[in-house]
């Protein structure tokens, strides 16, 4: 039998479309399959597939040069600007004051990254900044942040460099993120159970959430105010989604009068309880369920765009249809359903009243799944299409926000203001993390692929070592000194502390780490608050050192 063909299609130095096709395939599946293999629990995730690129390149595999550029570079596009898109609601309120203190903690761990990374430029004399931008970038694991300096760069071979850089420091990355939680911990002598029991006891981040109360109407000062009166004087935001008054359950208006003996059921904030009890009356334990079957409680999914970035009292609920919002769920989040609220594609907003007249108002606002199954092709290329517009702008001393820079940009201000222009941002978890995967995917097997012909030679000698040391330093050195001031200057929980370091360093194997070993979700909230902030000046920073050097 001729086999030929086979070998042909996919043997190496083949470059015509389809022995490419295979070749990017075969790299991708077994880049991702090898990555979902855990040593010691962690794992390297997708990143294993710039290394199975790198010994497809090391055996000879090619690919034609404007093909790999072109699958680099849209691949780059993809990745960034669904990381902006999924970044870009926290970005803006990850400066609040909740977050200050993390975020300016994360902020200087990039400043001492990139110090360190200028004085081993200065102090060896014989490594590039190419190279030592790679090693960067592997060793704080952040990917886009090589995508952007590598767009950057003027040559093949300074492209192929940064690439060897960050294979040969990341793996040393991650471990040395988790190195550095073991230290923290072990200089300051912290107890991870302790620490748990601490936040469960302060649980300041709940003060915020909506919680819903029973309450009794004692108070003689207020018989017969309306709940706007009574809204001037307590001056918090609460809602009073339900109201027993003479055995008759209402749903009350701004208007209604409440009266001594009054229940109310009421979503406020917990922080605010104590105040609205001083003032009305005491929490009683009632059951609203049995009290009228006519007044029930129901979920709406917001699905249809025009009312994307609707204030909600816009929507007139009472007046037309006779129902009360009383909070809204926004990936997860219960958000007190206040007027100026504006609601999103995808939100869920929990309303009260009778059964038909919440059905009306489903109709209205759709209420359909499979709508919000459907992307949204529209917003995605028009983020594009600006983003690329944005990168090639000259901002001055001859520098470019590139293909990463400016679509990230611009996905961050879409996600943000997006409904201003009438664009639905709201994508499905699935379908961005689909885009985002895939981006990152073309875009390592491309990387790996274009440099693995040479990375042996230049990696696997003392160049190399020095790589992996470099990195080592690059990634140590700025947590143990983040980590010190966090807890000694800070007392900033430990939990916290974790999530910090694997968010400043966008690592999602140390948050898996942090999160396993506790069984806490607190990382995860600290890392999703310094991530969005993070992951911007990662890119920026890659980008800007080889801009300065060029």
């Amino acid at each position: 039998m001729d086999l030929s063909w086979l070998v042909s299609l996919i043997g190496p130095g083949n470059t015509n479309l389809a022995s490419t096709l295979v070749l990017y395939s075969f790299v991708i599946a077994a880049g991702v399959y090898l990555g979902k293999l855990k040593i010691a629990g962690v794992s390297l995730g997708v990143t294993f597939v710039l290394f199975v690129g790198i010994l497809m390149g090391h055996f000879g595999y090619t690919v034609n040069a404007e093909v790999l550029k072109f699958i680099r570079e849209f691949g780059l596009i993809l990745f960034i600007f669904s990381i902006g898109i999924q970044v870009g609601p926290g970005f803006f309120s990850s400066f609040k004051k909740g977050g200050m203190r993390l975020n300016g903690l994360a902020v200087l761990a990039i400043a001492l990254n990139v110090a360190i990374v200028l004085a081993i430029f200065y102090i060896d004399g014989n490594t590039s900044i190419y190279a030592l931008v790679g090693v960067m970038s592997g060793a704080v694991t952040n990917t886009p942040g090589l995508a952007a300096a590598q767009q950057t760069a003027d040559s093949v071979e300074a492209i192929n460099t940064m690439s060897m850089g960050y294979a040969a420091a990341y793996p040393l990355g991650v471990c040395g993120i988790i190195g550095a939680m073991f230290l923290i911990k072990a200089l300051f002598k912290i107890k991870t159970d302790r620490e748990i029991a601490s936040v469960e006891d302060a649980n300041n981040a709940s003060l915020h959430k909506p919680n819903i109360i029973s309450v009794e109407v004692t108070n003689p000062l207020i018989d017969g105010k309306t709940l706007f009166q009574i809204h001037d004087i307590i001056q918090t935001d609460f809602v009073i989604s339900r109201l027993l008054h003479d055995g008759t359950i209402i749903i009350p208006t701004s208007k209604t009068e409440v009266h001594q003996g009054d229940k109310l059921y009421v979503v406020i904030s917990t922080s605010d309880v104590e105040r609205f009890e001083a003032v009305i009356g005491p929490q009683i334990e009632m059951d609203w369920e049995w009290t009228q079957k006519e007044v029930v409680s129901r979920r709406i999914l917001i699905t249809k765009s025009e009312y994307n970035g609707v204030e909600l009292g816009s929507l007139r609920l009472h007046s037309a249809y006779k129902v009360n919002a009383t909070r809204v769920n926004r990936a997860g989040v219960d958000l007190l359903a206040s007027p100026g609220l504006r609601i999103q594609m995808g939100d869920r907003l929990t309303v009260v009243g009778d059964i038909n007249d919440i059905s009306r108002l489903a109709d209205k606002l759709g209420n359909s799944m499979k709508r919000l199954n459907e992307p949204n092709m529209i917003t995605i290329f028009v983020g594009i299409l600006f983003g690329i517009i944005l990168g090639s702008i000259d901002i001055g001393f001859g520098m470019k926000l590139g293909l990463a820079g400016g679509p990230l940009v611009i996905a961050i201000l879409l996600s943000r203001f997006g409904y201003k222009f009438h664009l639905v941002t709201y994508t499905s978890s699935s379908a961005s993390l689909l885009m985002r995967e895939l981006g990152i995917c073309l875009f390592l097997a491309s990387v790996g692929i274009s440099s693995g012909a040479g990375f042996a030679e230049t990696v696997f000698n003392t160049t190399g070592m020095w790589w992996v040391i470099w990195g080592f330093i690059i990634t140590f050195v700025p947590l143990v000194v983040v980590g010190c001031i966090a807890r000694g200057v800070y007392k900033i929980n430990f939990l916290s502390i974790m999530g910090l370091m694997s968010g400043g360093y966008t690592d999602p194997p140390a948050l898996a780490y942090a999160t396993g070993s506790t069984g806490s979700d607190v990382p995860a909230v600290a890392y999703s608050t310094v991530y969005p902030l993070t992951m911007f000046l990662r890119v920026v920073a890659a980008q800007g050192i080889i801009l300065a050097f060029m």
